[in-house]
């Protein structure tokens, strides 16, 4: 029997896949979570053999909690709606053993789950495919100028920072901008978060 915790900040989904699970006959739902945090408490106390994960939760994120939970025999599998090669990235380097997509068919998470049990990894195929088509078009120097913005400083506080003058900051930005090809500071700082591009 495949003993499966579930962590889902969604009642009404965490109840559905729960009793989806339920009605497969070599599956058994041990535990449900409503966020990260409980999910790591339940992980160690009930030592599953799998561990379904939201990304998105109160407390501690799925992604927090996969990496937390890095040291058990659990596997994990992310079930998310945010296909972002971001996390994705992510989620590859806390080991999670598959990283599947709410809107897939639910008789695709039952085959999944058995596939990680038998050693498999599962990534939805649209994630590989924007995980080596985009590279960083910045520097390290532009993405050091987006760091400290995303910090919160001014162009004369970077400049300070950085030692540079306040102009050449101000190129830098423009640059990034472009580069970028977004409107502003702020849609710098989160299409280079959603890419994964920040530490």
């Amino acid at each position: 029997m495949i003993r499966i915790v579930i962590a889902e900040d969604q009642r009404m989904l965490l109840g559905a896949f729960g009793s989806l699970l339920n009605l497969e006959e070599d599956m058994e739902v041990v535990g449900m979570a409503a966020n990260g945090e409980e999910a790591v408490t339940l992980v160690r106390s009930l030592q599953p053999d799998v561990c379904i994960m939201d990304i998105e939760m109160p407390s501690k994120s799925g992604l927090e909690a996969a990496e937390e939970l890095k040291d058990t025999d659990c596997k994990i599998i992310i079930l998310t709606t945010f296909a972002r090669p971001g996390y994705f990235k992510r989620a590859l380097k806390a080991g999670v053993s598959a990283y599947l997509l709410k809107d897939g068919p639910s008789e695709e998470l039952a085959g999944s789950i058995r596939n990680v049990m038998a050693g498999k990894r599962i990534y939805a195929p649209e994630l590989m495919d924007d995980l080596y088509s985009e590279d960083n078009p910045l520097t390290d120097r532009e993405m050091d100028v987006l760091g400290l913005i995303a910090d919160g400083k001014n162009t004369k506080e970077i400049a300070s920072e950085l030692t540079l003058s306040a102009g050449t900051v101000r190129n830098y930005i423009s640059t990034i901008l472009d580069k970028l090809q977004v409107k502003n500071r702020i849609e710098a700082i989160t299409h280079s978060k959603e890419k994964g591009w920040f530490k």
